[in-house]
């Protein structure tokens, strides 16, 4: 399923909830992830599936990083 907004649009909106989404999936609650949000994870290789569960990419570790680390200016 791919996300009802532009995909440039629906990519900030991604990015913006990635951290969420990891999170989510750290506490083992994917069901927590908006609908279509992991399909777009996965095909941005944000996320990847392996041994049947889904984890970041690097790609997806350095994203959060970029977003922690930009929180983080005044």
């Amino acid at each position: 399923m791919t996300l009802p907004i532009s995909p440039a649009v629906g990519r900030e909106v991604l990015r913006a909830s990635l951290q969420v989404s990891a999170d989510a999936l750290y506490r083992r609650r994917a069901s927590e992830i908006p609908e279509g949000y992991i399909d777009e994870y996965v095909r941005l290789n944000w996320l990847e599936w392996r041994g049947g569960g889904l984890r970041l990419t690097t790609t997806g570790e350095n994203i959060c990083r970029q977003i922690s680390v930009g929180m983080q200016r005044p």
